[in-house]
């Protein structure tokens, strides 16, 4: 199978608004959904640039931080000193290479073009391992001159290079010949990226894959290659034509609607995406089995595995002996159970004490790789005393950075969600947790919050 990275390139849009905070979400989202490549624009608001990469870099750990170096020797200096803590950094040096481009845009002849792409590239690649060559209106380019400057990249240090359809003028295939011809000979990955006025630019790059290409620039908004239609693409034709891409699938359609939901949410009318939604017709009880189950959560958009399908049918059989299940519990049942590490501890059972006239206190019991384990405390509330009775028995204390109860559905069957996050080692770590006894949901959240502890410590 040939991997097929995929870049986003949604907050390089020039006309976007987004808060430093939203920006960060949506970058946030990207690593979530695996995304290989997260690019940024060239730094041009100074320090609030550089922090914006900087911040983002301390939570991208598997992706690449790719930022545009702009077309001075500055611009280059400030994209290298933002990337320095970066996992994986990465300098784009974009150029345009139509005569119309390089006369009004970057102001040089053909030849001094040529002359600026070594050395730019070569400045880079002294500073960053990794440095992309993006010929920006390659479509409106001369081939021959194309190719003389995707190889004087390459000779400089780029390790790829990007061929950048800024007009949409040409048809899939005629696209993907296109590009075919002007990396032929070239030894370093190339990445293409397609304007979406004509609604080709996914069928432009899928057809460019087949030839040769091995990234495809993405975004969210659907300006070039629209992300999640790409991904469902390789999804669906990469066992027939052998590849593929590190999508997490399962969380595609969730993550999506995160993104569009902040991506959108300067406008008045834009709105908090639906958790589940009573329109999506789910109602199942404790009659229906595994299969209607699992149907009903593709019918929300999620692809599990089978691991997930059983812990999400055995969740599902717990909260169906009280209660009919519809999409807003099913929705929030799957994130509280699905999706989530190997469990270190899991709740057995437990029995809260509290009253007006007594102390409260917890008598839980955990089991962890076969062994049963029990403890009893006391607290300020029946909550603090579970939390409390938990640290008890694995031996540990953990700060609570956040804790939040929220009604999933209305009446007085409500199924509650609760949100912990734990901080451990400077780091926070969130859990889910949902019942329609709250002190319940509270138990399972803590527990999946100290699982991921324990799990990315080993």
């Amino acid at each position: 199978m040939n991997h097929i990275q995929i870049a986003d390139t949604t907050l390089c849009m020039q006309d976007n608004a987004y808060s430093f905070k939203e920006k960060l979400e949506i970058a946030r989202q990207l690593e979530n959904l695996h995304v290989d490549i997260i690019e940024l624009p060239a730094i041009a608001a100074g320090k609030a640039d550089i922090l914006l990469v900087r911040t983002i870099s301390t939570f991208v750990k598997d992706g690449i931080v790719s930022v545009a170096a702009g077309l001075t020797a500055d611009s280059i200096q400030d994209a290298v000193s933002a990337l320095q803590n970066a996992a994986h950094p990465r300098v784009r040096i974009e150029l345009p290479l139509s005569p119309v481009g390089m006369e009004y845009t970057a102001h040089r002849k053909p030849a001094a073009m040529i002359d600026w792409i070594r050395t730019a590239v070569t400045t880079a690649a002294e500073q960053c391992a990794d440095v992309e060559f993006c010929a920006v209106d390659a479509t409106r380019t001369d081939i021959a001159y194309l190719k003389e400057a995707l190889s004087e990249a390459v000779v400089a240090g780029a390790k790829s290079v990007s061929i950048c359809d800024s007009t949409g003028e040409m048809l899939p295939d005629d696209f993907a010949a296109f590009v075919a011809e002007a990396t032929d000979g070239i030894t370093v990955p190339v990445a293409v990226r397609c304007d979406n006025q004509n609604g080709l630019a996914a069928a432009q790059a899928i057809l460019a894959v087949r030839r040769g290409v091995s990234c495809v620039k993405t975004d969210v908004q659907g300006v070039t290659v629209p992300l999640a239609v790409f991904a469902t693409m390789v999804k669906n034709c990469g066992n027939t034509y052998g590849f593929e891409s590190r999508i997490r699938y399962t969380q595609m359609n969730r993550i999506m609607k995160q993104i569009s939901w902040v991506a959108d949410k300067s406008s008045s009318t834009a709105v908090a995406p639906a958790f589940g939604g009573e329109d999506v017709g789910i109602h199942l009880d404790a009659k229906d089995d595994k299969d209607a189950v699992i149907a009903a959560a593709m019918k929300l958009g999620y692809d599990l595995s089978e691991e997930d399908q059983n812990k999400v049918y055995e969740e599902f059989c717990r909260v169906a002996e009280k209660k009919t299940v519809g999409a807003k519990e099913l929705d929030a049942l799957i994130a509280s159970v699905a999706l989530q590490v190997p469990a270190t501890y899991t709740l057995e059972n437990y029995v809260i004490n509290t009253g007006s006239v007594l102390a409260a206190s917890a008598q839980i019991t955990l089991q962890s790789e076969g062994k049963i384990l029990q403890g009893i405390s006391t607290g300020d509330g029946p909550i603090d005393a579970a939390f409390r009775t938990i640290e008890q028995i694995i031996g540990r204390h953990f700060e609570v950075d956040d804790f939040q109860i929220q009604s999933v559905t209305e009446g007085r069957g409500a199924v509650g969600n609760t949100l912990i996050k734990l901080r451990s080692g400077g780091k926070v770590y969130s859990g889910n947790g949902i019942s329609t006894d709250i002190i319940g949901a509270s138990i399972r959240a803590y527990l999946s919050a100290v699982n991921k502890i324990v799990y990315e410590e080993a």
